[in-house]
């Protein structure tokens, strides 16, 4: 596979990765960061070798399959085996692939970690690791079998860590784990960084549902991405919707990986405009066309905000977030806006705009330095619908 037009993180962590050198990059999802460490990857396979040399640890079934397809279609010419390990799938065809010898594994931390007790995994022969979506692995709790299973490869090991954030738990798993790390954050500047109109709007004393319906019903081109935090509200939402008359498909963490596959599969494809989902689809999809995203419940905190807006405005396209916030979500919205470090725009639910004093309840301490208005990760901040 070639590479046209590299992203600046492919520019900057292949040359280092072929060089043998361990790479800390921070980039989102849409950068290019997985072509970013599979190419460098592959050439440093031994086909004739049946061990499993490299391992890559992703935080959801979905981007491990992902990660898998892009891997797979680059290790055919170059006769190299992978193997895919996620759960909710049974143990005997995965063990039958890892009994074959694939030197390339792909897999998320608990399967991967039961291969492991199981004995139907080693991975003392490793010598090229990859972190994708490291710190969704942290907030998802992985942490401790991320640190098992890196513990069980060889200490000579290359390794590549991949993130959208950076707590301090990379940190951590840098000074223990990695050597002399080259470290690359994606400038603001780069064209696979986020181009997004944020709008946050308020919906103090109405209906939030009815106001989601007066978006769905406003004409758009592309799909709509709608956030929920649970997945008995997602479900819920998802089904009042299909009542209202609209096509969508849901995502959440009680279905099958069959029922999952196929509500991806009609988003992706088209058949369906919208999504519901939970968190699960904030992380690693690869869905380029998405022009909308709707926050109907509040993330937990400053970083899933960042990535389920980051799900709109990929690779040079524009695209549109809106986070409705009631009454009763304002304090969390503060501390959302907190970690973030810059106040979003906001508009009444008849998109007209609030000024900013007058958008601030009375006990809110005030800003330092006020709105920015700047380019850079939170793209164009309209005042606007």
């Amino acid at each position: 596979m070639q590479i046209d037009t590299p992203t600046s993180i492919q520019e900057r962590s292949i040359p280092a990765l072929l060089e043998g050198r361990d790479v800390i990059a921070q980039a989102q999802t849409g950068s290019g960061k997985t072509l970013a460490f599979a190419l460098p990857m592959i050439e440093a396979m031994d086909p004739n070798d049946r061990a499993t040399q490299a391992l890559i640890l992703t935080p959801t079934r979905e981007l491990a399959k992902q990660v898998a397809d892009v891997l797979a279609a680059l290790a055919k010419d170059a006769r190299i085996r992978t193997s895919l390990l996620y759960g909710g799938r049974p143990y005997g065809p995965q063990e039958r692939e890892l009994a074959a010898g694939p030197q390339i594994v792909i897999g998320t931390p608990g399967r991967v970690l039961d291969h492991l007790r199981r004995r139907t995994l080693r991975l003392e022969r490793v010598k090229f690791l990859v972190l994708d979506e490291a710190d969704e692995m942290l907030d998802r709790g992985f942490g401790p079998d991320v640190e098992r299973i890196m513990g069980a490869t060889p200490r000579s090991r290359q390794t590549a860590l991949f993130s959208a954030t950076t707590p301090s738990w990379i940190d951590k798993i840098s000074l223990k784990h990695l050597t002399d790390p080259v470290i690359f954050k994606t400038p603001v500047e780069d064209n696979s960084e986020p181009d997004i109109d944020h709008v946050v709007m308020e919906v103090y004393g109405e209906d939030k549902f009815q106001v989601l319906v007066r978006l769905l019903k406003e004409p758009t081109e592309g799909t709509t991405l709608i956030f929920g935090r649970t997945k008995h509200g997602v479900r819920n939402l998802g089904r009042k919707l299909e009542t209202m008359g609209f096509k969508l498909s849901v995502l959440q963490g009680n279905l099958t990986q069959e029922q999952r596959d196929r509500a991806l599969a009609r988003f992706r494809t088209g058949q369906v405009p919208i999504l519901v989902a939970t968190n699960v689809a904030a992380r690693g999809l690869d869905i380029l066309h998405i022009e909308r995203v709707i926050n109907f419940e509040l993330p937990e905190t400053h970083e899933l905000f960042t990535h389920r807006v980051g799900r709109t405005g990929r690779m040079g396209r524009s695209g549109t977030a809106i986070t409705l916030v009631g009454a009763t979500d304002l304090a969390k919205w503060q501390m959302i806006e907190k970690g973030l470090g810059v106040r979003l725009p906001r508009v009444t639910a008849a998109g007209v705009a609030v000024p900013p004093e007058q958008s601030k309840p009375a006990h809110a301490a005030p800003r330092r330095g006020g709105a920015s208005t700047r380019r850079g990760r939170w793209g164009r901040r309209r005042a606007v619908a």
